[in-house]
This record gives structure tokens, C-alpha cells and sequence, in this order.
């Protein structure tokens, strides 16, 4: 079963037209705090041309309403039958209303507010034209665009009919006094697009989506952007060592893959990155079985892989000119006749024995395996993994800052720098070799969890991981909190954010740099 349709992406083109002339039936129009002449607020470009042409006295609305700036914060101005037929020089298309939008202290996050804000507010518009590009940067810009097109993601639904009254996003952008900036909208609009993608997948229900599908996904974005897809099914993985992912798809009837999509651009530079992420296709805990509640919202629990592919379905869009290989590790999660066991010994891909304390702790041995293998035959630069892998992470850090960890003090830098121009923040944590005996085992050569209670369940998590980086620069990404969300808020949606998509953008698009500068 598909969803017969998927909602695409809302469009945006840069115009080089004013605002009044842009042929849209819902116009938007900056507001910023005022200056030091006494005025509360003020308006931005455009704002006086639209009250002359259509009748209307904006800065007394604002007064009115009290308004106070804030960013994203809305104020709706219908427009009556007295001032319509003045959206364009002829008069063709009506003028319905102007959205007023607050853009705080003007801060690219500010823009992304305001973004998200004018999408939802212009849910079920055809055609929105705005002028808040005329005094934005393009950090600013393409935070505005990259809020604007998330605000109002939605798969495709299951339903046999269409809701009554459901307003789909708004279908195009139009952002006037932008002609000369085409580039920064382009960049903007292809970031967007991929962590929808990436959302897209994370979205789709678990008895759709399974490995394989999954492999089927990645073939499908390897064709529409030029890049080389290898995947191996169950057999390969089982006969060249690939222990951890076998293991945890043993108990499933969906066998396991692993995903490899590479980019290699016509003059790539130094480094080579591996993105490597964690696909489980849904993740009942294996034997070690979750509570109920736990398991509703497992079709995430592959978010890593998605962002992963996600990254790698722009790279070459977005012109990055290092290469970049992106590795996902799938597999299903059940408690099958044939699961692995707590207590299990395993082997993952370098030869390191594991014994298997927890089976729900899986996604780290899946990890490990990508990881080990990277290591061994790919020769990395840059080892970066993603991963929803533990609720130790959100409990520390909540829902608005991802865990970072990393062996390099360089990257960590450029990681987190790229995270806040992105609007992805990350959080640095410390690898602390005082908890490295707590993953000692009696009979393994290492357990997957902690055998002796230490607390710090991301930090043992990410300590088990570091053993299969070895002397690659590395850096872990815990994106459990930052992975969902319980509803939603700003450029996020109720569900999976595809979080970490455009922090790797960015930071890939600088020319993935190992420092801040």
C-alpha cells in the first residue's frame, strides 16, 4: 500500500517584480521594531505601496492590533470588494488579504520564524508574494525560505476520500525584489526539499516501509540526482561479516540491507566524508519487548538513514565539492521466533565480539557494523554518524539541542557553527574515559551496554560507537529528542523533523571544514 499522492514542496521563485505587481492573491509584508523615533513598529519594504494601492493604512492596523513585532508574529488584513483587482497592472488576479509579519530583532532565526509563520498562515493560497527579501541577507533569506517550506510538510495521506475544508500548503513563493538573488533562493529551496525528502521516509508508516523498501527509496534518489547505489541484501551481509545487522534483523521476516550511496564530484577535493545512519524500519525492542506507548512512534526510529539520504539527494545540487558517501544500515527490529537474545555473543564487521545485553539497545550494533566497515574499506577522512539512539540523550538535553560528540575539537566546531546558521542546534558532550570500564564484559570482548552503572546512557552509547571509528576523525550525532517532535512549532511538524539534514548541508556546502573559521 502507497499513498496515492505525495504533497509536494511549496515553490519559490525569485522575482525581480515589486510587490503589487507580482500577480498573487495573498500578499506578505515585513514589520520590525521600531527605531528610536517613538514608533512601536514599523513596516518594511513594500508596506507603504500596498496601502496606497489597495486602500488600506497598515501602521494604523498595527497600532490597532497592538502589534509588538515579535518574530513570526501574524497579523491578517482581509482586503474588501473596494480593493481588489489591484494585484496586478491589469487587474486580473484580486488582492484577498495581506499578512503582516513580525521579524523580531532580524536575526536568520527570526526569518525562519517568520517563514513558518507565512506558510501556515497561507495554507490552502495558491500564490503568496512577499517583499521581506528586499532588506534581508541571504543568511536571512534563505532562513526565511527553509521556514517557509517545512512549516507545512504533510505526506501524502491513506485516506480513501479528501477531508472536507483541508487546506494543503501553499503552492508557490513568490519573493519579490529577489531577481538578482537566484542562487540564495536556489540553495535554500533544494535544503528544504531534501529534509522534506528525508521527512518523507520518516513519515511513511512501518507496514510500508521495511529495509528493502527503504533500498528501493535510495535506488529511486540515486537515479534523480546522479549517484552510485550499492545495496546488499541479507546474504551478502551475512557472509561478509556484517554481524550486527544480521543479528538485528534476525527476527524479522523483512531481512536487513545495507544501503551505500556515494557522490563523487568531477574535481573533488579533500576530505572524502562517510555519513553513516541508522535505519531501523521500526523498532518493537526485539526481545528486550518496549511498553506500548514506546512503540507508536518506532516508524521514526530510521531517522538517521533518512537524514542521510536526505543530505546525499542535494550534494550534487548544491554544487559540495568533496565526496560523500552515505551509508544506511536497515533493519526491522522484531521479537521473531529466530531473534537474537539477550546474552548473545555476536561478531561485527572488524571482529569484535559483543555481548548482547539489551535487544533494544540495537541501534548501536547496526552502527557499529557501517562504521567498522567505512573504516576498513572506504578510507574516510570524516566518519559522521546519525542516529535516534537514546532517550538518556533527550532526558539531558530535551527536544532542542541534539547530542554531539567527537573525537576532533575541529569538527565539533564546525558542526555546531553550521547547526545555528542552519537552525539545528547541537550540543557538545564529553567522551569520558572514566565510564569506558562500564562497557566491560565478562566473556566479549566488549558489551553494547553498560554492564556496570555508571548513568550517562548517551555517553557509554557513544563510547561503544568510538571503538568502531578507531583513528578516523569522527563525530556522533544523538538526534533521539531533536528527531520528533510531540507537535508542532516553527519550521517543525508534529512527528519526525528529518533534524540534522540541514546542519549537514551547511556544513558540507562550506566545504565540510574540520574548524570553526
Amino acid at each position: 500500500m502507497r499513498a496515492e499522492s505525495t504533497i509536494r514542496p511549496t515553490e519559490v521563485v525569485a522575482d525581480a517584480r515589486a510587490l503589487m505587481d507580482a500577480e498573487a492573491g495573498v500578499l506578505a509584508v515585513p514589520f520590525s521594531p521600531g527605531d528610536d523615533d517613538g514608533a512601536q513598529v514599523r513596516l518594511g519594504a513594500g508596506g507603504d505601496t500596498v496601502s496606497a494601492a489597495l486602500g488600506l493604512d497598515l501602521a494604523v492596523v498595527l497600532d490597532r492590533e497592538r502589534a509588538k513585532a515579535r518574530a513570526g508574529e501574524i497579523v491578517s488584513v482581509p482586503v474588501f470588494e473596494a480593493g481588489r483587482g489591484a494585484g496586478s497592472p491589469d487587474g486580473e488576479v484580486d488582492v484577498t488579504k495581506v499578512l503582516l509579519v513580525g521579524l523580531g530583532d532580524r536575526s536568520p532565526g527570526a526569518f525562519r520564524k517568520a517563514g513558518a509563520a507565512v506558510a501556515r498562515a497561507a495554507r490552502g493560497t495558491e500564490r503568496l508574494a512577499t517583499s521581506v527579501a528586499v532588506d534581508a541577507d541571504d543568511a536571512s533569506l534563505r532562513a526565511f525560505i527553509e521556514g517557509a517550506v517545512l512549516a507545512t510538510y504533510a505526506l501524502g495521506d491513506y485516506r480513501g476520500s479528501a477531508v472536507p475544508g483541508e487546506k494543503r500548503p501553499l503552492r508557490t513563493l513568490v519573493l519579490t525584489g529577489a531577481g538578482d538573488r537566484s542562487q540564495a533562493v536556489t540553495v535554500a529551496a533544494t535544503i528544504a526539499k531534501a529534509t522534506w525528502t528525508a521527512r518523507d521516509l520518516v513519515h511513511t508508516p512501518s507496514n510500508v516501509k521495511d529495509p528493502a523498501w527503504l533500498a528501493e527509496q535510495a535506488r529511486g534518489i540515486g537515479d534523480a540526482h546522479r549517484l552510485d547505489v550499492r545495496v546488499r541484501d541479507e546474504k551478502a551481509l551475512a557472509s561478509e561479516g556484517f554481524g550486527g545487522i544480521v543479528a538485528v534483523g534476525a527476527g524479522s521476516q523483512r531481512p536487513p540491507r545495507l544501503i551505500a550511496m556515494r557522490y563523487e564530484p568531477k574535481r573533488a577535493r579533500s576530505p572524502h566524508v562517510v555519513l553513516v545512519g541508522k535505519g531501523i524500519t521500526y523498532d518493537s525492542g526485539g526481545l528486550s519487548l518496549k511498553p506500548r506507548e514506546a512503540m507508536v512512534p518506532m516508524k521514526t526510529d530510521m531517522s538517521g538513514g533518512a537524514v542521510v539520504m536526505g543530505v546525499l539527494s542535494a550534494v550534487r545540487e548544491l554544487g559540495v565539492g568533496v565526496r560523500v558517501t552515505g551509508l544506511v544500515a536497515a533493519a526491522e527490529n522484531l521479537p521473531g521466533a529466530t531473534a537474537q537474545r539477550p546474552g548473545d555473543v555476536i561478531r561485527q564487521y572488524d571482529g569484535t565480539s559483543v555481548e548482547v545485553i539489551n535487544t533494544d539497545a540495537e541501534g548501536r550494533l547496526v552502527l557499529a557494523d557501517a562504521m567498522a566497515y567505512a573504516v576498513a574499506e572506504l578510507e574516510p577522512t570524516v566518519l559522521i554518524d546519525v542516529a535516534t539512539l537514546t532517550g538518556a540523550a533527550t532526558i539531558g538535553l530535551g527536544r532542542s539541542h541534539a547530542a554531539l560528540y567527537s573525537t576532533s575539537d575541529g569538527l565539533a566546531a564546525a558542526l555546531t557553527a553550521a547547526g545555528d546558521s542552519a537552525g539545528e542546534r547541537l550540543w557538545r558532550m564529553p567522551l569520558v574515559d572514566d565510564y569506558r570500564f562500564a562497557l566491560d564484559s565478562a566473556i566479549a570482548d566488549i558489551a553494547h551496554v553498560e554492564t556496570t552503572k555508571v548513568g550517562g546512557g548517551s555517553i557509554t552509547a557513544a563510547l561503544f560507537l568510538q571503538r568502531f571509528a578507531r583513528d578516523v576523525t569522527w563525530a556522533h550525532l544523538d538526534i533521539a529528542g531533536t528527531g520528533r517532535a510531540d507537535s508542532a512549532s516553527g519550521e517543525l511538524v508534529k512527528g519526525g523533523t528529518a533534524f540534522g539534514v540541514r546542519a549537514l548541508l551547511y556544513w558540507l556546502e562550506a566545504g565540510a571544514p574540520l574548524d570553526e573559521g
